[in-house]
């Protein structure tokens, strides 16, 4: 009856905290974000299968053979149960085994890099994170805007991420997956909203002072002929990207609102990851060239030293 009792109150605890989970992980509008939710319950779930157990015994056992209670006599007649060996050895590993196999196979399916598959073709939306600010543009599009990524209902995204400078996260936890921005690297993410609305976004890596307002609205359009719309309205903008527009754009800013580029340079999301590439490859050539120009002074020097 105890041991009911507490399972009960268990199971009542989970449920009440799980509709308290609005807008999180636990809330999922996504198939990529249903599919990790159902691995942590399964995961969490496994794992409990252990932890419930151990927790009702100890407590029953400490209750059971409190000080005081004369009557409850202590005087195991066994030194050793090959039983209760196996069952604690048993179980551990048989979740164990569970576990890796279940990890295993979400992991090759949840994969970050790869594209739906049977959704359709993807839109491509590339993703810059700033200081402390994200960038969105749209090649296919020849648009970009600000702290605001939009994008159909029941349509494949397919992100390509990359940072101006410091390490961020890009996340939008109602759609499942995180992934890191880094400077001079391409990091890519595939996911995709079930239903039209409006989930919050934001970076899950510390980057500095404007951390805290470095978040943006991704909405999910209920048609694709809304999306077209909403792309006729950010063309309409005069506002145009370019380098020098980026190189503006990228110096640090705090709680920036939501704007719209028109128009954008081609290329210059590629531009904006080969920047540090660029500059690895000529401080390589300033290195191979050293030597030779320190060679040669060094024998100027001495010759002028034999005159």
């Amino acid at each position: 009856m105890l041991i009911r009792n507490l399972c009960n109150i268990a199971l009542g605890t989970t449920v009440l905290a799980l509709t308290g989970c609005k807008g999180g992980v636990l809330d999922p509008k996504g198939q990529i974000g249903i599919d990790e939710k159902n691995l942590i319950i399964i995961a969490t779930v496994l794992m409990l299968i252990v932890v419930i157990p151990v927790i009702v015994m100890t407590l029953y056992f400490a209750w059971k053979y409190r000080d005081g209670q004369d009557q409850q006599i202590y005087a195991p007649k066994w030194a050793h149960s090959g039983k209760i060996e196996a069952a604690v050895w048993a179980i551990p590993i048989v979740i164990v085994i569970v576990l890796g196999v279940i990890t295993w196979q979400s992991t090759q399916q949840l994969d970050p890099y790869k594209p739906l598959e049977g959704k359709g073709k993807h839109l491509t939306v590339e993703v810059v994170s700033l200081n402390w600010k994200w960038l969105f543009i749209y090649p296919e599009q020849g648009i970009a805007t600000v702290n605001e990524l939009v994008f159909p209902a029941n349509v494949p995204v397919e992100y390509k991420i990359t940072s101006e400078s410091t390490m961020n996260s890009f996340f939008i936890p109602q759609l499942g997956s995180q992934i890191y921005s880094m400077a001079g690297m391409e990091t890519k993410l595939h996911l995709i909203a079930n239903e039209p609305g409006t989930f919050k976004g934001f970076s899950a890596n510390y980057s500095g002072a404007g951390f805290t307002g470095m978040k943006f609205n991704a909405i999910a359009m209920p048609t694709q002929a809304d999306f077209d719309s909403w792309v006729s309205k950010v063309k309409s903008e005069s506002n145009t990207l370019s380098k020098a527009d980026y190189d503006a754009l990228a110096k640090p800013s705090e709680n920036n609102p939501v704007t719209y580029f028109g128009d954008v340079e081609e290329g210059l999301f590629h531009t904006i990851v080969m920047k540090y590439m660029q500059a690895h490859g000529d401080m390589n050539k300033m290195h191979k060239a050293m030597p030779e120009h320190s060679g040669h002074a060094n024998h100027t020097m001495h010759s002028e030293g034999e005159k």
